[in-house]
């Protein structure tokens, strides 16, 4: 059985800093995106960023381009997000997901999606 479980979110202060990780087992996915989603109360899900195996690859979502890094950790089978200069329009729920042929944008282009954490940045 295949799952995504992230960790590390939690409550800080406006520029603060916080890493999120997600460790991947059941499989591996070797020559596959991961990457993370996010999805704040009332709005739509949103692209955050999205890594290939090698880690050469990586794009990011328009609204966290400069303050956050994806990084992952093939031989793991581990993502990471460091996310820095939070602002409180960064609280939302951060989803890890995995099995994208490519490196996608769409939520629907992932074919496994961890249970989400939390992370609340306050003003």
């Amino acid at each position: 059985q295949v799952q995504l479980v992230e960790s590390g979110g939690g409550l800080v202060q406006a520029g603060g800093s916080l890493r999120l990780s997600c460790a991947a087992s059941g499989r591996t996915f070797s020559h596959t995106y991961m990457g993370w989603f996010r999805q704040a109360p009332g709005k739509e899900r949103e692209f955050v960023a999205t890594i290939n195996w090698s880690s050469v690859y990586a794009v990011y979502g328009d609204s966290v381009k400069g303050r956050f890094t994806i990084s992952r950790d093939s031989a793991k089978n581990t993502v990471y997000l460091q996310m820095n200069s939070l602002k409180p329009e960064d609280t939302a729920v951060y989803y890890c997901v995995a099995d994208s042929a490519y490196n996608s944008r769409l939520d629907r282009d992932y074919n496994y999606w961890g249970q989400g954490t939390q992370v609340t940045v306050s003003s």
